[in-house]
């Protein structure tokens, strides 16, 4: 039976300070592949994300179909909004909720990940992350910091991860991160700065597989995925209406899962897919072909968005 098989490699999963996400739901079905799995957590929500863990709070989200748990071999702490310690601010260095926690860059993440496992440990990178402080704002609102910093942790930090955990990767490395549609349409109330980001992500994307496979023969892709409820989104403030106008207007109107992502993620970076390389692979339900909603008070008879 052709499956796909991630035993003996290692990935690392930044952007896991929860079980909501697509990044948790991209670290469970690495494990179910059979990866080994570390994951990076912003330092200001690892102690919750840890006591929670440790409590059990997150036991029947980690629960395989055995009965079996997700265990993460390793819990980082990474603020990917600085490459290097020294690029983080004092007042950030001597944060209470970062001071303890090493050196929580990029550069740092590197160092340990070297540290724990030796030469060359890992065989898979996973970004997801982004943030945006005025994501809310409509982009003529938005000011020169706010939009810089959004496309500084959304999709620059991509970059320096390429750079720097390249290095560390065994043949046929692969590395994921996370997009959205607002890269190449517009999505009211998505703002910031961020629709910006995320087309840097994609536009890296395609430069970063050339650059990065011809230096260190590793692949590197995106997936864009429809709207999905987590925590972090929420942050938004119209999540709940994108998912809705999403679902009604797709293809396939059944709910988008973090499952999907997840599932599409482990198959990007496993053997199977050993010839995609610089690719948006979009997981949404289709939504991303359609070019008119199909609210049923415009459709022509005949036309299935007249029953939706």
């Amino acid at each position: 039976m052709l499956k796909i098989d991630l035993t003996g490699r290692r990935a690392l999963v930044a952007g896991v300070a929860d079980d909501g996400g697509f990044g948790f739901a991209i670290a469970k079905a690495l494990a179910q592949a059979g990866a080994k799995v570390c994951v990076g957590t912003w330092p200001p929500a690892l102690g919750i994300f840890q006591t929670l863990l440790r409590r059990g709070k997150m036991d029947e989200s980690r629960k395989f179909a055995d009965g079996s748990l997700l265990e993460f071999e390793k819990i980082y702490a990474l603020d990917a909004a600085f490459d290097t310690l020294e690029s983080a601010p004092a007042e950030v260095r001597e944060n209470k909720r970062y001071k303890e926690q090493g050196d929580f860059s990029i550069a740092g993440l590197a160092a340990q990940l070297t540290a724990d496992f030796g030469e060359q440990p890992l065989d898979i990178v996973v970004h997801s992350l982004a943030n945006g402080p005025e994501v809310k704002k409509p982009l003529l609102e938005t000011s020169r910091a706010g939009y810089l910093e959004a496309v500084g942790v959304s999709a620059y930090s991509m970059v320096s991860m390429v750079a720097k955990f390249a290095p560390l990767m065994k043949k046929d490395g692969s590395f994921v991160s996370l997009t959205y549609m607002a890269s190449e349409r517009v999505i009211p109330g998505y703002g910031g700065g961020m629709s910006s980001a995320k087309a840097a992500l994609e536009s890296d994307t395609r430069v970063l597989a050339y650059e990065a496979g011809r230096k260190y023969g590793v692949r590197v892709n995106t997936i864009s995925a429809g709207p999905w409820a987590s925590r972090a989104a929420s942050a938004i403030g119209i999540i709940d209406a994108m998912v809705e106008y999403a679902s009604n207007n797709s293809p396939l109107t059944d709910p988008m899962t973090a499952e999907d992502v997840g599932n599409a993620a482990a198959f990007l970076v496993s053997p199977l897919a050993a010839g995609i390389t610089g690719t948006t692979l979009y997981v949404d339900k289709g939504y991303h072909t359609m070019g008119k909603a199909t609210d049923a008070r415009y459709a022509p008879p005949g036309d299935p968005g007249r029953n939706a």
